[in-house]
């Protein structure tokens, strides 16, 4: 007992000197005056990284006036961007009614091969930058990453790094016109919307037909598998060698920020196409409204799509977008 009482007034003892050490205010240091140009930058963009849309970045960069002048800013990408990446020539500060005011400080950006560059053509100590890449093809399924620099008048720099970021495996395809007994042949091989001529000679990759019936009065817009019942195919004569047995699952409230373009901050990814459960999909969806979308697997299951309504009229036409995963990609 008595060894027991002299452990916890030891710990007592050891709690009360690290509550006085911890109420022990630290000293104040004035900060090391900044005597050199330095940088900072973010990553804009939410979501996946898609091939064809851009990454946004902001890169801020600022050297003291009493050294010199900011002369130049460049990225360089670990994989060249596709045509439209480029590096803002103006920086942008928010006025009193939260508008971005762009403010130019030097000529357009020239791309050469993996860097973007922009040379300064006005006498400024501070500035921020928008970088926008253009996700490549040659990125898919990799990762990506970029070193930003400032360089000032004084000939020294300032680097900073960021990524590595994953690159989705998903391709995308937006504003495809669907309409009734035209453009109602839907290739998720292709990404693309035939009439029923060209549909008879991509038949084998012909994964839905659209069509809008008014009655029966919940039918509306469908989209529907070649091979399904004909009741779900009312008047509609398939081309010839248009037979596709599709899986559809019908989905609510999945506004996909890429495919909508809404304030929606919802994103599909690729842990979605692989986790989806599509075992009890039906090969039909009736009854289709603007913002509705559908889950999709091929009948030979080498893709799955997600295709979201856009907008609908009901003069039997609709404007839909995709989402495409290659399920035979590791």
């Amino acid at each position: 007992m008595l060894n027991i009482i002299k452990c916890r007034t030891y710990m007592a003892g050891l709690l009360m000197a690290g509550l006085f050490a911890s109420c022990e205010k630290d000293e104040y240091k004035i900060p090391d005056p900044i005597s050199t140009i330095t940088s900072d930058g973010i990553k804009r963009t939410l979501g996946p990284n898609i091939v064809s849309l851009p990454i946004e970045f902001v890169y801020a960069m600022a050297i003291p006036k009493s050294i010199g002048k900011i002369a130049s800013a460049e990225v360089q990408a670990s994989i060249p961007g596709a045509t439209g990446t480029y590096l803002e020539h103006r920086s942008y500060y928010t006025n009193t009614s939260g508008v971005d005011v762009p403010v130019t400080v030097g000529s357009p950006s020239v791309t050469t091969g993996n860097s973007t560059k922009v040379t300064f053509s006005v006498d400024t100590n501070a500035a921020s930058l928008r970088y926008f890449y253009i996700v490549p093809q040659e990125a898919m399924g990799k990762q990506v990453s970029f070193t930003f620099t400032a360089t000032g008048s004084d000939g020294k720099t300032a680097t900073y790094k960021m990524g590595p970021y994953d690159v989705s495996k998903m391709e995308i395809k937006k504003g495809l016109a669907v309409s009734n007994n035209n453009m109602a042949f839907i290739s998720i091989a292709d990404m693309a919307v035939y009439n029923a001529a060209s549909a008879a000679s991509n038949a084998a990759n012909i994964d839905l037909v659209y069509l809008y019936r008014t009655t029966p009065v919940a039918f509306t817009h469908g989209l529907v598998a070649p091979a399904a019942d004909p009741a779900y195919l009312p008047g509609v004569t398939l081309p010839a060698g248009v037979s596709n047995n599709s899986k559809i699952l019908k989905v609510w409230n999945l506004q996909d920020r890429n495919l909508a373009g809404l304030q929606f901050g919802i994103y599909v990814d690729d842990k979605d196409f692989q986790q989806v459960d599509l075992t009890t999909a039906s090969n039909f969806a009736t009854g289709l409204r603007a913002e509705a979308g559908v889950w999709v697997e091929t009948a030979d299951k080498k893709f799955r799509a997600y295709v979201f309504i856009n907008s609908v009229n009901v003069n039997g036409s609709a404007v839909v977008s995709m989402l495409r995963y290659n399920m035979t990609t590791k």
